[in-house]
């Protein structure tokens, strides 16, 4: 009888062990696909910080342009390239910094293509009407990508925090990663004024 029990529990063992490997590879699995979109989210946002010092010049380019309004794009474009987040620290306090420092240099973009508005022609310039198409088709980039991050980052907190396999997770290190959050007054509808 008791080679029988023996073998029971080292059966039980041999199973609870896969399951364990098996769940173990799961969170390594999704976790490579959250570092993955990761780098297609910093990707997209770099594209964006690629393009600002070139819509910039083109805009210097008018004599009577708002210094104060290209000094502002410049310092957002600055500190937002400053801000870094390493795929393994998506801790939701890093992302909040992160998407921060991107609303600044969204917010002074959109400040800066409302004040062109009043420069018919800087409108009327070519190159200044591509960056603009091409700033335009980044920010959908962007949409994109963070859509994505945001799925997989659902999908590896969903294995982390279910149970059994929760309990893996705890042991082996698997914490939850940071989403992004729409900002705060993004419900209301922006006021546009051109006045």
């Amino acid at each position: 009888m008791r080679p029988i029990v023996l073998l029971g529990v080292l059966v039980a063992l041999l199973i609870g062990l896969f399951w364990g490997c098996g769940t173990y590879n799961t969170f390594v699995d999704k976790e490579v696909n959250v570092e993955e979109t990761w780098g297609n989210v910093q990707n997209a946002y770099q594209r964006r910080a690629d393009l600002i010092p070139n819509l910039v010049k083109t805009v210097k380019g008018q004599a009577d342009f708002e210094s104060g309004t290209l000094e502002k794009v410049v310092q957002a474009r600055a500190n937002a390239t400053s801000i870094n987040v390493d795929a393994s620290e998506l801790t939701p306090e890093n992302m909040a910094k992160f998407q921060q420092a991107q609303s600044q240099l969204s917010g002074s973009l959109s400040r800066l293509m409302m004040t062109v508005e009043r420069y018919p022609e800087l409108k009327a310039n070519q190159g200044f009407m591509q960056l603009q198409a091409q700033l335009e088709g980044t920010e959908n980039r962007i949409k994109v990508a963070r859509d994505r991050f945001n799925k997989e980052v659902s999908a590896y907190n969903k294995s982390v925090r279910k149970m059994p396999s929760a309990f893996v997770a705890s042991i082996t290190g698997f914490d939850e990663k940071g989403m992004f959050e729409a900002q705060q007054g993004a419900e209301n509808a922006p006021d546009v004024n051109f006045e």
